[in-house]
């Protein structure tokens, strides 16, 4: 009798994971998401990030250069309490096609990223991250993804007070 209460049990438990997974392969697809390629494009973007990361050295080298945009990807909030000089804002969840052709609208352009886990000693403005869901990796396979090849990414960890970078706020408060 137990046997066949177990044994029944079991054929439900089996007959409802079955149902659930021809429900979940019926279920409707969203053709504005596609995880398949989104994992296609970061594994190229990775390739390409290889060759693309640079010292604090370099980097300052650079925001000096003509035609260069030094692009930060953090919230306004964070932004505006301090970023490195002469870097503009476009948040992660604001970029897109629109917003990228408004604010670069050249993708041969030279584009500096850096994110909040290139600092130290600064969890205000720079709070810290996990290292896999660094804004910089989501940042740079975004710009990738959007056909910028011409980006290059702070590698280094800095001490906010003994960076060579220099920092502003965007908006001075009294």
């Amino acid at each position: 009798m137990w046997l066949r209460i177990v044994t029944l049990f079991g054929i439900m438990a089996a007959l409802t994971a079955a149902q659930a997974a021809q429900q979940a392969q019926q279920a409707p697809v969203n053709p504005a998401i596609d995880m398949e390629g989104f994992l296609r494009v970061s594994a190229r973007a990775a390739k390409h990030r290889e060759s693309r990361r640079i010292s604090q050295e370099e980097f300052a080298r650079m925001t000096r250069e003509a035609e260069t945009i030094v692009l930060d990807a953090r919230s306004k909030d964070k932004y505006d309490q301090l970023h490195v000089r002469g870097a503009i804002n476009l948040s992660f969840p604001d970029i897109a096609v629109e917003s990228l052709l408004k604010t670069i609208p050249d993708k041969k352009s030279r584009i500096l990223i850096y994110c909040n886990n290139n600092f130290l000693n600064a969890e205000g403005p720079f709070p810290s991250k996990l290292p896999s869901a660094s804004l910089n990796l989501s940042t740079y396979i975004a710009l990738y993804n959007y056909g910028y090849r011409n980006v290059y990414e702070l590698r280094d960890t800095l001490d906010i007070n003994e960076s060579k970078l220099e920092f502003e706020p965007a908006v001075r408060k009294p």
